[in-house]
């Protein structure tokens, strides 16, 4: 079980981890450590991908509908041939909140805020980061002292596309083939962030100055889609996760000021939950 805070309600709930019996066999015990290696690699995801992208894997859609109490009326009506496909589906109306002074959130997700120290480096949860480790780069990034380091974790019921926070230009990306840990608190003794497959874009915006957005992989998802697009707009989709829990991690400038309820969660280690396309900061002025 993992704690989130509800902005709307303005309360600490509890989450369950799914499948989290099975993920604490596979991390916590030794005959899981050992099948850990297999499942992690990118092997072992493209071999369950086949099965979750085959009607075979349709039965699954009833009973992850009523497990998470979906409502269906919220996305485009068709017939899904997978449990993978059915997982990907889009919305109806993808709504964001247009004002070009707000940050938004990039997806449904839960949200930890991490300030970015004087040496370029990130304390997330038991792991420290440095940023040239986590982007896998030689690069200066001076210019993020004291910055915002903000993780964007999906869940399994959330829903797995995710959006442009800006206006801009992509000005450069690579991909970095990884393992494929958990993302959830389960794992937090891996360093999870520097270690899973992901994908690095740098964004020039036209509000927020340059943005550096992190796509992880997690366990089970190898497959991190972008529609890559060189110029966007904010609100429009930028890609999705195929089947699985996920992360995404943008790091910010200083001018970028995350709301005040947000901040108070992070500094006490709780989650806050958002959704795509919510203001979640502003200019710092």
């Amino acid at each position: 079980m993992s704690m989130y805070y509800d902005r709307r309600t303005r309360q600490t709930k509890t989450e369950a981890q799914y499948g989290g019996a099975y993920l604490n066999v596979l991390y916590h015990s030794a005959l899981g450590r050992c099948l850990l290696k297999l499942i992690i690699s990118p092997g072992f995801s493209k071999i369950n991908a086949v099965y979750q992208n085959s009607a075979l894997s349709r039965h699954k859609i009833k009973g992850f509908i009523e497990q998470y109490h979906i409502d269906l009326k919220l996305y485009e009506d068709k017939h899904y041939h997978s449990f993978n496909e059915f997982f990907t589906r889009k919305k109806r109306h993808a709504t964001f909140d247009e004002n070009q002074q707000t940050f938004i959130s990039p997806a449904d997700s839960r949200l930890l805020v991490y300030r970015i120290d004087q040496d370029l480096t990130i304390q997330v949860k038991q792991s420290c980061y440095t940023l040239k480790e986590l982007l896998e780069t030689d690069d200066d990034l001076k210019e993020y002292q004291n910055g915002s380091c903000l993780v964007f974790r999906l869940a399994m019921d959330d829903y797995h596309r995710y959006c442009f926070v800006d206006d801009g230009v992509l000005t450069g990306f690579k991909r970095i083939r990884g393992k494929l840990h958990t993302v959830s608190s389960i794992s937090d003794h891996h360093k999870v962030y520097s270690q899973n497959t992901r994908v690095i874009n740098y964004l020039k915006t036209e509000h927020f100055d340059d943005l550096i957005f992190v796509e992880v992989g997690a366990l089970l998802v190898g497959r991190i889609q972008n529609h890559n697009k060189t110029s966007y707009q904010k609100g429009e989709e930028k890609g999705y996760f195929e089947l699985g829990g996920s992360t995404i991690i943008i790091l910010t400038k200083k001018l970028v000021k995350i709301d005040d309820d947000i901040m108070e969660q992070s500094r006490q280690g709780i989650e806050t939950k958002v959704q795509y396309g919510e203001g979640i900061g502003v200019i710092s002025c």
